[in-house]
């Protein structure tokens, strides 16, 4: 009988632990949709048609790169949507906030719109404490294309994965200043 009081304990107290929490993430839109101009101006549309990230991005855990060749792919701090969907929808909001007298979709409108797809290659945090962000994006204008790479490292204010996603998300809303900078110039 002794003999087994071991066992039930070590059964009682495997019982009560518990696993990691995990922590959902969401990327916040930082800038502010701007209202479509309902004057009788012509209004320039663009259709972003599609965001793709790369293939270890696109789990479901936050990426952090532990040296300059291993990455980890995080267990229990997780995107609350796909990231692909969630750089989307935040690159519509802050383009449009970006390009006033533009409409911008993640639909397509007419057969005369701009049309943008962005390839995401880097959207981790890294272990000197920085955010990196990198890739390109492809706009074709009436058949011309033209084809941006991009490459952004923003120091991270504090430690953690808050901090790491509000730092990738500042970055993401500064790149989207840049393509519609670069896109307003064309």
């Amino acid at each position: 009988m002794m003999k087994w009081i071991p066992v039930a304990l070590a059964l009682l107290l495997s019982a009560c632990s518990s696993s990691p929490q995990k922590t959902y993430y969401q990327l916040p839109a930082l800038g502010a949709p701007a209202a479509a101009s309902s004057s009788g101006a012509s209004t320039r549309q663009l259709w972003l048609e599609h965001v793709s990230v790369a293939d270890y991005l696109a789990q479901s855990g936050v990426v952090y790169q532990t040296n300059d060749v291993q990455y980890v792919i995080a267990q229990n701090n997780l995107w609350a949507s796909p990231l692909d969907q969630q750089l989307q929808q935040t690159l519509v909001t802050n383009l449009s906030s970006a390009l006033p007298g533009w409409v911008v979709s993640s639909q397509p409108m007419s057969s005369d719109q701009d049309v943008l797809n962005v390839t995401i290659s880097g959207f981790h945090g890294r272990f000197d404490g920085k955010a990196i962000i990198r890739g390109e994006w492809v706009l074709n204008r009436q058949g011309h294309l033209i084809k941006r790479p991009f490459n952004l490292e923003l120091k991270q204010g504090e430690d953690g994965y808050d901090a790491l996603v509000r730092t990738l998300a500042q970055g993401w809303q500064q790149e989207a200043q840049a393509i519609a900078a670069q896109m307003d110039g064309i």
